[in-house]
């Protein structure tokens, strides 16, 4: 099996992060269940920068899950906000949280446009995450045979291509809200609003879209890693018909058809496609969330990308009817948290409440996600979130509520599905919006006419 190739290159130190260690060079790493942050790495064309989870109690050789944030967001951000970290303190398997630094138009997006991210070593970030994964195998005593890749949004996106960029490389991955690899055209077709990939419009056959991954490594002929794909019907950013497209492009590599082999609903609102081999493996398998938007991996989601990985002791993606164990207790379209775990609430006018939320923002758009908790002692039965938007920002869709007016003062309003929210619980929520260049967070957050703090 080829590997990647580890070349030594000095790397940017990134500023300090709390409770997080910094180990440069071949500096052997300490068994303490904390984030790391690496540096000199290898080599890093695409200037990432390297964190990674080492839980404590970690077997000898432990699999390794490359965890890949959305634009805007940071390596850290996504081991706080995401549920890959609380995982592989259960599973034993060390989590590589690394941040990106390219921008086409927004903040922190990971290099899925480029001509040197098409090619097998061509350069920017694709090479900069190989160099992450022979490191913690060279450094952490990685399990080279069992390396995973899984991302939301730009992660979700450099998933497909790293699976297309280095088969040898991965097991398999797990891709939320993603697009098939070489969906962009270069970097001036990246931002929304001006993407072909991303207008929903972008359709090619089956067989354009394989031959695109085979394209990327032509001398490979081996085995290709099983992918699992993330999808919400309400998506408006990365619309839900470049779902389609990408069983479209993975069908095709793996020589499947594009009808499922099974078809089922593991948790309410939830449809899941199954796309197995005459042996019954299961090489692609794809997941629609009724009525979420541009905010997965809703809560209980990552579960189901580690026991396709057979991380949790499953034997992973050939098995057609596994599923995680526990269920997740929650829907999708009932409890969205992309962000950092946080929310608010309150119960009538009189109960307690919190808020937390995360921006996104491009040129002239953003998306905001907002969760709030209830820190009351009584349930919240019907919610009203009034708060204030930044001058020059126009909401233009939102999800999991209502939000009226468009601009100015706001109120988001629960839908029939997300009513209520029990004591020290939360509900998630989130919206498209357009600016004028202020991309500020919103203010003055009150819950049924309650104030609430922020987080």
């Amino acid at each position: 099996m080829r590997r990647i190739t580890k070349a030594l290159a000095a790397a940017s130190a990134a500023a300090a992060f709390t409770a997080m260690t910094v180990v440069t060079g071949l500096t052997p790493p300490a068994a303490a269940a904390s984030l790391v942050q690496v540096t000199n790495f290898g080599s890093n064309p695409g200037g990432a920068q390297m964190y990674v989870y080492v839980p404590a109690g970690a077997p000898a050789h432990p699999a390794i899950v490359l965890a890949l944030h959305g634009c805007g967001g940071t390596g850290p951000g996504f081991y706080a906000g995401s549920e890959f970290a609380s995982l592989a303190d259960r599973y034993g398997f060390i989590a590589i949280f690394p941040s990106a630094e390219q921008q086409a138009g927004f903040g922190n997006c990971w290099d899925t446009w480029s001509a040197a991210a098409k090619v097998r070593g061509g350069g920017s970030d694709p090479v900069s995450l190989a160099s992450m994964i022979t490191y913690t195998e060279q450094h952490y005593g990685g399990d080279p045979n069992r390396v995973y890749v899984t991302g939301s949004s730009s992660g979700g996106m450099m998933t497909d291509e790293m699976l297309a960029l280095y088969p040898d490389v991965f097991k398999a991955g797990a891709a939320y809200m993603g697009v098939p690899f070489d969906c962009f055209a270069n970097a001036a077709d990246y931002p929304p609003g001006s993407s072909k990939c991303t207008s929903g419009t972008l359709t090619r056959t089956a067989q354009e879209w394989g031959d695109e991954v085979r394209a990327a490594d032509p001398g490979y002929s081996g085995p290709r890693p099983p992918i699992q794909l993330w999808h919400g019907t309400a998506d408006t950013l990365v619309p839900y018909q470049l779902l389609q497209e990408d069983i479209k492009q993975w069908t095709n590599v793996f020589g499947l058809s594009q009808t499922p082999t099974s078809t089922d609903t593991p948790v309410s609102g939830w449809t899941r496609w199954r796309y197995a081999d005459s042996s019954g493996k299961v090489d692609v398998e794809a997941y629609s969330i009724q009525g979420a938007g541009h905010v997965l991996p809703e809560t209980g989601m990552a579960a189901y990308a580690i026991h396709f990985f057979g991380l949790d002791g499953s034997s992973g993606g050939g098995t057609p009817s596994a599923s995680p164990t526990p269920t997740p207790s929650t829907s999708p379209s009932t409890s969205p948290s992309p962000s950092p775990s946080a929310s608010a609430s309150g119960s009538g006018g009189s109960g307690a409440c919190a808020v937390s939320d995360t921006v996104s923002a491009w040129n002239t758009g953003l998306t905001e996600n907002i969760t709030v908790t209830n820190t009351g002692n009584t349930a919240v039965n019907g919610w009203s979130l009034a708060f204030t938007l930044a001058p020059g920002q126009t909401v233009t869709g939102a999800w999991n509520a209502t939000i009226n007016p468009a601009s100015g003062a706001v109120t988001a309003k629960n839908l029939s599905y997300n009513a209520q929210i029990a004591p020290g619980g939360s509900t998630s929520f989130g919206f498209q919006a357009n600016h004028t260049g202020d991309t500020a967070a919103p203010s003055g957050f009150t819950l049924n006419g309650s104030p609430c703090a922020v987080r």
